[in-house]
């Protein structure tokens, strides 16, 4: 091999290693970024890792908020009607964000089961449903006020 084709070779496998690397690092990042949604049947079920962030949704359960009156912490019950996992947020709660209603949070799971919310999104109005939320209680065979499918099409 002559000396021309040796420092060609070593520059197109400087250009390989270099644009691998670049590829791994980015790639890296970008899972460390990733937030995965999970249906509370999904989280109770043990598929949510504890400590990694992700999204879950659900319908607040009816009668589960409870207000911490010596700071802004409040829990409660977020369910897919076939099964609830407790949240606990500490902030201000969005304007739309109700009993019965439809929401996404944002946070990760403790090792105590907890979901520890770092940001909770709530429907924008009475037609509007989170997508992930609507997937997860089709996928559970229920309506939005928590009737069985099959019930709700033949019992009107």
């Amino acid at each position: 091999m002559t000396p021309k084709r040796k420092k060609r070779m070593a520059f197109v496998l400087a250009v390989v290693v270099g644009v691998s690397i670049a590829v791994g690092l980015a790639l890296y990042a970008l899972n460390q970024n990733i937030n995965l949604f999970y249906s509370p049947t999904q989280i109770a079920a043990g598929e949510a890792p504890v400590g990694q962030r992700i999204r879950a949704g659900g319908m607040v359960v009816d009668g589960s908020v409870k207000r911490d009156s010596s700071s802004l912490e409040v829990r409660f019950g977020l369910t897919d009607y076939e099964q609830t996992v407790t949240v606990a947020y500490s902030g201000i709660l969005p304007d739309l964000f109700r009993e019965g209603q439809g929401i996404v949070a944002q946070g990760a799971m403790d090792s105590d089961g907890v979901f520890r919310a770092t940001e909770v999104l709530a429907k924008h109005d009475e037609n509007y449903m989170p997508p992930e939320v609507k997937a997860a209680l089709d996928a559970a065979g229920k309506t939005v006020d928590g009737k069985d499918v099959a019930t709700s099409k033949s019992g009107g």
